[in-house]
């Protein structure tokens, strides 16, 4: 990771890192490098801070997505972005890359989500259930990628897996994903799900703030970059 590739968003209050597929944003039992760590060690060296660097992620991306993540650099900022994040002041968008065109070009998924911690792995259900989180997104049709197809989503809850379980319930996994219904893995064991934008008011500044992370540059990225 570079720089001039990785750093989307810097100010005194805010951190905005474009994560490569494959990066852990935070550490896990793996002990694998982690997206948090290198923008700790970026602002170390930048501002040659003495001691530990305060940097929290205030929301995740899971491991094969790329993309956006934001990150508060100081506890007032912490605090206020975690308050609008939880208030679904954030607009947030991310691309898919499915492997079936949806039936409807726009629509709204509501679904019922349920986890299973052991295999981590969620399930989709059209009805409330015992243990069951609401999630909904809104998704429209691009239109076709190569061998794929482009949708653009805007998930209006924040849960475990949504976007992948969600669109696989509707009959449209995202490429790549073996979770959830895709046949084969990308070379990179990445998936085609992109962190691809952030609106918000500042927690400082309270001015308009929007963030976008480029697509990844490989092949089947490559063919939806006219659509987007």
């Amino acid at each position: 990771m570079t720089n001039n590739d990785t750093i989307l968003y810097e100010d005194n209050h805010l951190l905005a890192l474009n994560k490569p597929a494959g990066w852990l944003v935070q550490g896990d039992s793996t002990g694998d490098p982690t997206l948090t760590d290198w923008g700790k060690a970026y602002l170390k060296e930048k501002y040659a801070k003495p001691g530990a660097v305060f940097l929290h992620p205030v929301h995740r991306i899971d491991r094969p997505v790329s993309g956006l993540v934001l990150f508060a650099r100081t506890d007032k900022a912490l605090g206020r972005l975690t308050t609008l994040f939880r208030e679904r002041k954030v607009t947030k968008t991310y691309l898919a890359l499915t492997l079936h065109a949806p039936k409807a070009p726009a629509g709204k998924l509501r679904h019922f989500l349920v986890k299973d911690e052991k295999r981590n792995v969620v399930t989709a259900l059209s009805r409330p259930a015992a243990n069951a989180k609401e999630a909904i997104l809104l998704y429209e049709y691009m239109g076709r990628a190569g061998a794929c197809h482009l949708l653009r989503i805007h998930p209006l809850t924040g849960r475990p897996h949504q976007i992948r379980v969600q669109l696989a319930a509707m009959g449209c996994p995202i490429l790549g994903d073996l979770k959830y219904g895709a046949p084969e893995p990308l070379p990179d064991a990445s998936i085609g799900l992109h962190s691809f934008s952030l609106a918000l008011e500042h927690p400082v500044k309270q001015e308009a703030l929007e963030i976008h992370a480029p697509m990844p540059h490989v092949a089947w990225w490559n063919a939806a970059e006219n659509l987007e």
